[in-house]
């Protein structure tokens, strides 16, 4: 495991009143951990990391994809999955795989929820997605076409989705 620098993240209380949280578990590709990173600091979402990560944080491929805004959202790193689920209860989970049934169209976002996504060549856990089956949500693609869509791409689509729902908290 990659020990990381702890410089430019938060505590979860600091992240507290974020509009929605998006989580990445176990990414393993910087530049999609960076364009999320970007993401949230234009929407002012925060940024949950759960470790083992496949890169340090402070990795240039990062740095270049979130570009100078890392000051402008607050990062949280949960050193486990079982970190982040002790955190966070299982229904403000929202967790988006190409196995789930439910589409992301179809769920009743609320401010403060938690929008979890695998890494990039596994996605989330069997397990975890059999536990709470009713919070698993897909993006539709074409069958055959891919695999699945890129992450940063999934992290979009899902965070203005549910940011929409929301009313746009925040933005203009």
């Amino acid at each position: 495991m990659k020990t990381q620098p702890r410089g430019r993240l938060v505590a979860p209380d600091a992240v507290r009143d974020a509009p929605l949280h998006v989580v990445l578990v176990e990414p393993e590709i910087p530049p999609n951990t960076g364009n999320v990173a970007r993401l949230c600091a234009a929407t002012g979402c925060a940024l949950h990391l759960v470790e083992p990560l496949g890169f340090r944080i402070d990795d240039r491929a990062l740095k270049r994809a979130g570009l100078d805004y890392w000051d402008a959202l607050g990062v949280v790193v949960h050193p486990s999955l079982d970190a982040f689920l002790a955190a966070f209860a299982a229904d403000r989970l929202w967790l988006f795989s190409t196995r789930a049934v439910r589409g992301y169209a179809d769920a009743e976002f609320a401010r403060g929820d938690a929008l979890v996504f695998g890494k990039e060549t596994a996605g989330l856990p069997q397990a975890l997605l059999d536990a709470h089956p009713q919070r698993a949500l897909r993006i539709p693609m074409r069958p055959g076409a891919v695999r699945s869509i890129n992450l940063s791409t999934a992290a979009g689509v899902a965070t203005y989705a549910a940011l929409a729902r929301l009313g746009f908290p925040g933005l203009t």
